[in-house]
């Protein structure tokens, strides 16, 4: 069984989504001892962003140079890395709102036409097969449904709808809410989050 686990947050070791994706991770090993993991830090080593340019290249009527060589092989390289992962963790802070924009340049390159989804005349289906995605997700303030800024959260809505998308519906949340209000409650809500990543069910 593989495993695809993917760090977004741009604080290193002061990230609490960091913290939460490997416990997570370490529960997963823990039930699963031969399950093999690819790691990937999309901070540290960030992917570009779409252009024209690219989805241009997509075509094999495009000459292309050697920049947009690489740009191609690289966008096939992490969507075949997604298409093969059983389980895909996936460390997501809240920046402004939503993820982090390097997160979200992973993501487009996985959302793609014919390979994650296709349209049809009944509209769109998915086709990344079954999987099963774990997101370990950090806020600095409260966004829940019954919170005044729910209105406002664009970074577990904006997760569901993409995954969803495409055709994935075992999609999990480890949440530590309010870590910016005070290190009281940053730790209530870490240790908390810590005990659901200690109790997710076998990988």
């Amino acid at each position: 069984m593989k495993l695809l686990h993917i760090d977004s947050s741009i604080l290193g070791d002061n990230s609490v989504s960091r913290t939460l994706s490997a416990a997570v991770v370490k529960r997963l090993r823990e039930t699963t001892p031969d399950l093999d993991v690819h790691y990937r830090d999309v901070a540290a080593a960030p992917i570009p962003h779409l252009t024209g340019a690219y989805l241009a290249g997509q075509s094999a009527e495009v000459q292309h140079d050697q920049a947009m060589q690489e740009n191609l092989a690289l966008g096939g390289a992490v969507l075949a890395e997604f298409l093969a992962a059983d389980i895909v963790v996936i460390g997501s802070p809240m920046y402004n709102f939503t993820v982090p924009s390097q997160l979200k340049a992973r993501i487009d390159r996985v959302l793609v036409a014919g390979k994650t989804f296709r349209y049809t005349e009944t509209g769109p289906v998915g086709l990344a097969g079954v999987k099963r995605v774990i997101v370990a997700a950090s806020r600095g303030g409260f966004y829940g449904p019954d919170s005044p800024y729910a209105g406002a959260e664009h970074q577990e809505s904006y997760l569901r709808a993409v995954f969803g998308f495409m055709g994935i519906t075992d999609i999990e949340f480890v949440r530590a809410e309010g870590i910016a209000l005070g290190p009281d409650q940053r730790k209530t809500s870490l240790d908390a989050a810590l005990g659901e990543a200690g109790a997710l069910r076998a990988a």
